[in-house]
């Protein structure tokens, strides 16, 4: 089957989401509908991801992609420009220091590793002096975290730092891959979970908001997989 043709809108479309990096879903559904009105496209308001399909097509020979993930906070879609030639953690290595990489690494190393999906940012400053690459001052990674924070690599809540959403959705596979013995992909929409809550007893995840969605028709949570109490 012939890929859809992309028209001006689906350019359009896609050059706003690349400035952008990343775009909550209202807010793509709101430039769907623009790009259609201003280059004069059939327009279909539950068509969005049709839309984004044919955009895909075209784009598969340059090894992008637009996905859709959740944002783990609050369980609301975003969409990602995805480059799929080169893994995220190369492409961010054209925009950072070796050093500044071996942080990233680090600070993604706590917030995979911990119990909630956070590090805090004394924990992750008291790495600086410790890298292997060139040691950092503890100024310098202060201002390097609100770096990748600007660059939608991590978020920010209380002096308390998460993966980013796009961050979640480009280095999923990465991720997957190479935290094979702790990351795990969420029970109810399976995609990578770092900020989740775990089974006491089977030992699986689930995103805050999914468990949110989850058990309010329950009286009393129970796990999807072994039935048990939920606390």
């Amino acid at each position: 089957a012939m890929a859809a043709q992309m028209t001006d809108a689906h350019r359009r479309f896609l050059q706003v989401l690349m400035s952008h990096g990343i775009m909550e879903g209202s807010v793509a559904r709101k430039l769907y509908r623009r790009c259609c009105e201003i280059h004069k496209v059939y327009y279909a308001h539950d068509k969005l991801d049709d839309f984004i399909t044919t955009i895909n097509s075209h784009l598969q020979p340059l090894f992008m992609q637009v996905r859709k993930g959740l944002s783990e906070s609050d369980g609301r879609a975003h969409y990602a420009l995805v480059n799929l030639a080169e893994t995220e953690i190369t492409r961010m290595a054209s925009d950072y220091a070796e050093n500044e990489l071996e942080l990233f690494r680090k600070t993604m190393d706590l917030i995979i590793f911990s119990e909630n999906g956070f590090a805090s940012s004394t924990d992750i400053l008291n790495l600086a002096d410790q890298l292997q690459t060139k040691k950092m001052k503890k100024k310098e990674a202060e201002q390097l975290l609100k770096v990748f924070v600007e660059d939608k690599w991590l978020s920010e809540r209380d002096g308390e730092y998460t993966l980013h959403t796009r961050c979640i959705i480009e280095m999923e596979q990465y991720i997957l891959s190479n935290y094979q013995d702790v990351a795990r992909k969420c029970n109810i929409c399976h995609s990578l979970a770092i900020q989740s809550q775990m089974c006491e007893s089977c030992g699986i995840v689930m995103h805050l908001p999914c468990v949110r969605k989850y058990f309010r028709a329950q009286t009393e949570p129970r796990c999807p997989q072994c039935n048990d109490c939920w606390p």
